[in-house]
């Protein structure tokens, strides 16, 4: 990095006089205007107030250390170094190929949170970035590290010439449309046009390049973002080209190379019905279809993002507001497929879902949409980062037996650094407006300063939320005469859980909700947009005082979830609680039954994990004994907030808690195998899955496993090592396989051998055959043999892993 930051210094004298700021003009025409993170102040001793002050001080310059240690600056520096050398320099294209998008990540963020903390070191730091990033660009604006550095031995993944492989694995228009995002965040922050220019020259030449025109290749993004990336470039600049470029990418969808279901090609998007395929990429596709029916009003695409947008509430969106079932393509799941353990739920696509919905509310100013994004938010969304900052998911499970723990990094870094954009963005989503009239959508403790109907006012909130509902709204300053303040009243206060019947209430609740102002009871109404609609003649000083029930819920997923049937969730305002072991370390949080009336307790915790309410409630624990006979136990059960969860620690963690003896899972008593110590070819933590206990069934597979992914071909193998000498006659195998998308099949053959009295390994007698079906139990009989260890050889496909749940031996 010091040599990088010496390049950035030599360069920055010639940036800093083509880099003034600027006076920034938003020409978009959204039905509805956002109301933008620079008119929002977060109070810092709030909810919210705490995750910005760990992204300022934790997150981002983890991220920027990243950019610095993995090589990501230097990728900048490797393609500046080419373009001015007369000879290939020959550089070792690394990493992959969207590596850059780390540093346009970091940028957005650290430019969100300069609205918040005003930092000139940390400006002066992003602008030493930029020179090196401006460095790397091509004449013609075409920017991509991953080819430039090397134009002779480029990236595996980017093929032979520019734009050749974009609509697989290249990327070039997905680091466009993080260029992009980052570029106007830093713009709107700080005024300066450096970053936005590098991002329009990209624009440009890919606009010149990439179409139907004479001379243009014909061809979409193989990761979609792009696409909202250039609807917000064109609301910014005001240049049309960026919306029609937008809408090419999606009007082409389906028609060119690319075709299937897992990057949403499978149909034209006019034509597609159901949220399919990779679940981030969708999400990202999904908002650009959003902005485009925003922005153009064209009916068909509003149609079919309202077709599409019912799907995922209605049949696909877990309790968490995640978004995305399996880990297989990392994608949705069919309709009413939501498992639990084995949920992706990738934080990327939580913020995507966000995304999405944001963007539904700026185009039919509905309600609904902010309860969708308020439960991505509160719940699926912040539990991808630690409460310090420095840790994270890549998916987000409702259900784990201690196989998860936050990482503090990811070669696949898109998940830390989404997350260092999204959080420092948040300001920017509290309120809106439209005509005279401003909404409150979010409830947190701020500031905002903005024009309605052309005149200035400052409007200013005060809460506890999400831990009660008590909300004070004053109006501390205002130039207009009247004007409407339109302020949402929850879903979840109405009695819905979602805009669908996805999920409900169970416990026969009717919260309520009042509003006063100045005192007196508020004179509006709750119009069919379900916002509380009040037109007055405001003045400074005015105080609205907001109230909402809150009180702990119980919640059932529709029929056809399997995964959940016999089960409730509990949650408590807009916040999903979650059983964890670290509270209830006496019993298995995943052996208990709820009571069929449960009584439960808010208890008040501002000691635990930055403050938060947990809630407490009777249950019974059951479970085996050495015997087999059954027990029942009485226990006390706490939960807390699923965003806070593997805080301290891994262990066992439960969204979704059996209510009905159909759902029950008591503790099993130990096995020959759960007793015995593993050892191995390879042996992760993830092992421990293989003796667990928990046996995949045709309904439900959504349990821990092991694979040896990337690892393919070749012979692994596993030990079992027994407390003592015991004779064995069977071995009983699940296979895991994530075909057609992942990496892993059954086995090509497969062996037990077992250790004699010498120590030595000896192959099974008379077996009676190696079976290798998916997801179902694949039994050996064989002689049987006294030892004091066994051992499974698998012999892996060419170009694939094996992967198992389970492996028994008796």
């Amino acid at each position: 990095m010091k040599k990088s930051l010496a390049i950035a210094a030599a360069f920055l004298a010639a940036a800093a006089c083509t880099s003034k700021p600027a006076e920034q003009v938003e020409t978009g025409n959204y039905p509805i205007s956002p109301v933008p993170f620079t008119s929002v102040k977060v109070n810092p001793d709030t909810f919210w107030g705490q995750r910005l002050k760990a992204s300022r001080e934790v997150t981002i310059p983890l991220a920027f250390s990243k950019c610095e240690s993995e090589g990501r600056y230097e990728n900048f520096v490797h393609a500046a170094e080419q373009l001015h050398a007369d000879h290939n320099l020959g550089f070792e294209v690394g990493g992959y190929s969207f590596d850059d998008t780390d540093v346009y990540k970091t940028i957005e963020g650290a430019s969100y949170i300069l609205q918040t903390y005003p930092d000139p070191k940390l400006e002066a730091y992003i602008d030493s970035v930029l020179v090196l990033v401006a460095a790397a660009q091509e004449p013609d604006g075409y920017l991509y590290t991953a080819r430039t550095m090397n134009p002779e031995h480029p990236h595996e993944w980017a093929g032979t010439k520019r734009w050749e492989t974009v609509e697989d694995l290249s990327h070039e228009f997905y680091n466009l449309g993080h260029m992009v995002e980052g570029a106007i965040a830093h713009y709107q922050a700080t005024g300066k046009r450096t970053f936005l220019d590098i991002a329009i020259k990209y624009a440009d030449c890919v606009c010149r390049e990439v179409g139907l025109g004479k001379g243009q290749v014909d061809r979409v993004p193989g990761h979609q973002i792009a696409e909202m990336a250039l609807a917000k470039l064109y609301t910014v600049t005001g240049e049309r080209k960026y919306l029609d470029q937008a809408k090419y990418f999606l009007d082409r969808r389906g028609y060119t190379t690319r075709t299937d279901e897992y990057s949403q090609a499978h149909l034209p998007i006019l034509e597609q019905d159901e949220a399919v395929g990779h679940a981030v990429r969708a999400a990202y596709m999904y908002s650009g279809i959003a902005d485009v029916a925003a922005l153009t009003g064209d009916a068909k695409y509003i149609e079919a993002i309202d077709r599409i947008w019912e799907n995922i509430v209605g049949k696909k969106l877990y309790i968490t507001g995640g978004i995305g079932a399996t880990n297989n393509g990392e994608a949705f799941g069919a309709n009413y497929e939501l498992p639990n353990m084995s949920a992706y739920c990738e934080t990327c696509a939580a913020i995507g879902n966000v995304y999405v919905n944001y963007r539904m509310f700026l185009l039919h100013g509905e309600s609904k949409y902010y309860d969708v994004l308020e439960r991505s938010l509160y719940n699926g969304l912040i539990s991808g980062v630690s409460l310090d900052g420095d840790g994270f998911f890549y998916p987000n499970p409702l259900e784990s037996i201690g196989q998860h723990a936050r990482k503090a990094w990811f070669g696949c870094a898109c998940c830390p650094s989404n997350i260092c954009r999204f959080i420092p963005s948040f300001p920017g989503y509290i309120y809106a407006v439209k005509d005279d009239a401003l909404y409150v959508n979010l409830f947190v403790s701020n500031t905002m300063e903005q024009k309605v109907a052309g005149k200035d006012i400052t409007v200013s909130q005060k809460t506890n939320y999400p831990w009660n509902g008590d909300i004070e709204i004053s109006v501390d300053a205002t130039e207009a005469d009247s004007f409407t303040m339109k302020l949402r009243i929850p879903g979840w206060v109405k009695g819905d859980v979602v805009p669908s019947d996805l999920y409900n209430y169970t416990d026969g609740k009717r919260l309520g909700y009042s509003c006063k102002v100045n005192g007196a009871d508020a004179q509006g109404e709750l119009t069919e947009d379900g916002y509380l609609t009040i037109k007055r003649n405001w003045k400074a000083g005015d105080k609205i005082a907001l109230h909402f029930d809150m009180e702990p819920r119980t919640v059932r997923a529709h029929h056809e979830v399997k995964a959940d049937q016999g089960r409730v969730a509990i949650e408590c305002g807009p916040v999903v609680y979650c059983a964890e072991w670290p509270d209830n370390s006496n019993f298995s949080v995943r052996s208990v039954i709820l009571n069929q009336n449960p009584q439960m307790k808010v208890v008040s915790r501002p000691d635990l994990l930055y403050g938060l309410n947990q809630i407490v409630t009777d249950a019974q624990e059951i479970g085996f004994d050495k015997a087999g006979r059954m027990n029942i136990k009485d226990v006390k059960l706490t939960l807390i907030p699923y965003y806070a969860w593997c805080q301290r620690g891994s262990g066992e963690m439960t969204v979704w808690i059996p209510q009905d003896l159909r759902a029950a899972n008591p503790t099993m008593p130990e096995t020959l195998a759960s007793k015995s110590k593993i050892e191995g070819s390879r042996t992760p933590s993830s092992i421990s899955a293989i003796n667990d206990r928990l046996v995949p069934t045709p309904d439900n597979v959504s349990i821990p496993y092991f694979h040896y992914w990337p690892a393919a071909g070749g012979t692994e193998n596993i030990i079992y090592r027994f407390p003592e000498k015991t004779t064995v006659s069977s071995s009983t195998t699940y296979w895991f396989d994530d075909q057609p998308w992942g990496g892993c099949k059954v086995p090509q053959a497969w062996r037990i051998y077992y250790s004699n009295d010498k120590g030595e390994w000896v192959e099974v007698e008379e077996p009676s055959g190696y079976p290798t079906d998916k997801d179902k139990a694949c039994q050996v009989l064989f002689k049987p043999v006294a030892t004091t260890a066994v051992k499974i050889e698998i012999d892996q496909p060419e170009g694939f892993s094996c992967g198992i749940y389970e492996w028994e031996v008796k």
